[in-house]
């Protein structure tokens, strides 16, 4: 069994998945489609960029990773139709996706959570030491935010689907609480929030682009992570949180019920109501480390092909 991996080659995660996954099966994965038994559609918008020929020659598994139906009316959801045609499997990555899927494609459905690199995300136990390299003192409140808040060509309107405008009233809320609260920002696109911190005067720090270890020491420094999407596949910073022991709390939205505990999931107007819970988050996420969360792939390509 060979497999063909469609890369996006956008410094995004999916490539962090493909890179690790060919790293860890490479008598698995062809670079030559024309060896390939699988195409594995793990950017699916991109997939205008594989041959045709090939995608009906082979034997196509595509990942969802969520539906934004606020746009599905337009071009997304023209572009879904025309893929659907090639595809004979889906892979959702939560159960929040497969129930979306569900309701524009009769085909089957795997559900399945992307794994998650213990070697990368792991609990640091000196984390005044960590404070004090970033800057910060044992007293600060520390809330952190890592994903982007605007579109890559407009960086002012907020990217409502990531929910960046919920964060803002929610950090609000808490500096009006709590005058110790300093904001942790990083990653890209994340120009909406400091635009409006800068205006209110809320005290935030940014990292913009951090390699991996240091994302690792910004998220156990923290005291709060907070996920306040309203559309998500994963997103892959709740498994991150797990691992690290990161005292998260977030919206229902993608893989969120399958990690967190119940009391760690908030509306958006309820967010005073939700506690963190490192515990269950924690061995609930066990089950998606490496190599087991891989392993869990590798039998669904099996079954694929088998079947």
């Amino acid at each position: 069994m060979k497999i063909f991996l469609n890369n996006s080659n956008e410094s995004w995660i999916v490539d962090r998945f493909v890179e690790e996954f060919s790293n860890f099966y490479p008598d698995l994965i062809t670079s030559n489609i024309k060896e390939a038994d699988i195409i594995w559609i793990i950017s699916p918008w991109t997939w205008r960029k594989i041959s045709k020929k090939e995608l009906k020659l082979k034997k196509v598994i595509c990942t969802i990773h969520h539906i934004d139906f606020d746009k599905f009316e337009g071009k997304e959801g023209k572009e879904f139709y025309k893929l659907d045609k090639f595809v004979n499997h889906y892979h959702a990555i939560s159960k929040i996706t497969k129930s979306q899927l569900r309701k524009i494609t009769d085909k089957q459905i795997v559900t399945l959570p992307f794994w998650v690199n213990q070697n990368i995300w792991y609990d640091i136990s000196n984390k005044k030491n960590i404070r004090e390299k970033y800057g910060f003192s044992s007293t600060d409140y520390l809330v952190g935010s890592f994903q982007r808040d605007t579109e890559g060509k407009d960086l002012t309107s907020p990217k409502l689907i990531k929910g960046p405008d919920i964060f803002l009233n929610i950090v609000k809320k808490i500096n009006d609480k709590n005058k110790n609260l300093k904001i942790v920002l990083t990653g890209k696109r994340r120009d909406y929030l400091i635009n409006n911190f800068q205006s209110l005067n809320l005290p935030f720090r940014y990292f913009e682009m951090v390699d991996l270890a240091s994302l690792n020491e910004l998220y156990n420094i923290l005291d709060l992570y907070i996920v306040t999407s309203r559309v998500e596949g994963g997103p892959q910073a709740i498994l991150e949180c797990a691992l690290s022991k990161t005292p998260i709390v977030s919206t229902n939205v993608g893989i969120a019920s399958e990690i967190l505990d119940s009391s760690s999931i908030f509306e958006e107007a309820k967010f005073a109501t939700a506690r963190p819970n490192v515990n269950v988050a924690f061995k609930n996420s066990i089950q998606y480390t490496i190599p087991k969360g891989m392993e869990k792939f590798v039998n669904m390509f099996k079954n694929f092909y088998e079947n």
